[in-house]
């Protein structure tokens, strides 16, 4: 078993066929069977069916998958940190649920220690995406939300991947909706009064169960839902239809996405608890120190 064996079958389980599989990887598709092939010899299993239809993952390849992504991951982090053209510069990386002020922070960051040469990442991503990424540390910091809701989740997650939570705030609920949007003027307004309106909330993908979400009222039966994993096409969706959203209230007149949006105080009560992880007994960088130092602005 070896690196390209592992991306191969990633790419594959990603893919409806060999055909589109080996076209991504820019291998012939003969080459790519026998590869996958071999593999399944050497692990004694069955990775994916074929049939007339194409292929799919057998239970046992989606557990083959999960460590998988695990190691690859795992292996591009070395890469990039060693062994490419960038391995000279300075290295830093966060990941992030939807939340502007952890942006700003970052970017205060990078105008106040004014790095010469560097190769820094900020992911915006999905809960389950911030928690793994800062557990397998692909990034040093991450900031990450919880409800009442999933709270004991999230917490427990927390716990089994040992990680460390630092609370920043508590904020109330609040509905996001347009400028134009018939319920713009209101100081206060109820979920049921907006049930004739779609909600857009953020795309958790496989981890879509509502324990992950990073919204508060996860738990909620909303009539209309729309699912986004961009925040441009949330905000077109939501002038658009004259829909909205759930979030903190922290509206930025400096977010350029974010104007025209107003924050309509929710009656329903759901307070989110947002601030950051980081990998418990790791050392932060001078980087993810100063990361911290921008967000401890934030703090309440």
């Amino acid at each position: 078993m070896n690196m390209n064996q592992l991306k191969y079958v990633l790419e594959v389980a990603d893919s409806s066929s060999m055909r589109e599989a080996s076209t991504r990887l820019f291998i012939s598709q003969p080459a790519l069977s026998a590869s996958i092939h071999e593999l399944e010899e050497e692990l004694g299993i069955l990775l994916f069916e074929r049939t007339n239809k194409g292929i799919s993952l057998t239970d046992e390849g989606r557990d083959f998958v999960s460590y998988a992504k695990k190691a690859v991951g795992q292996y591009q982090i070395l890469e990039d940190r060693y062994l490419t053209k960038d391995s000279d510069k300075e290295h830093f990386s966060v990941s992030t649920q939807h939340y502007n002020f952890a942006i700003r922070a970052f970017t205060d960051m990078v105008r106040k220690m004014k790095p010469q040469r560097y190769m820094f990442s900020i992911h915006e991503t999905k809960t389950g995406d911030v928690l793994s990424d800062v557990r397998s540390l692909k990034s040093e910091v991450g900031v990450i939300s919880f409800s009442g809701s999933n709270e004991a989740v999230i917490k427990k997650l927390i716990r089994d991947y040992r990680l460390d939570f630092s609370p920043l705030m508590t904020r109330e609920t609040y509905a996001y909706v347009w400028e134009t949007h018939p319920f713009a003027g209101r100081s206060h307004i109820s979920i049921d009064e907006l049930r004739n309106y779609p909600c857009v909330s953020f795309d958790q993908s496989d981890d879509s169960r509502f324990y992950l979400t990073e919204e508060a009222m996860a738990d909620y039966s909303f009539d209309k839902m729309i699912k986004s994993d961009d925040r441009a096409t949330s905000m077109e969706l939501i002038a658009g239809l004259d829909g909205y959203s759930i979030g903190c209230g922290m509206l930025s007149a400096d977010d350029v996405i974010l104007r025209g949006m107003i924050a309509v105080k929710l009656r329903e009560e759901d307070p989110l608890t947002i601030g950051y992880i980081t990998r418990k007994e790791s050392s932060l960088s001078v980087y993810g120190r100063a990361y911290v130092e921008e967000l401890l602005k934030y703090k309440e």
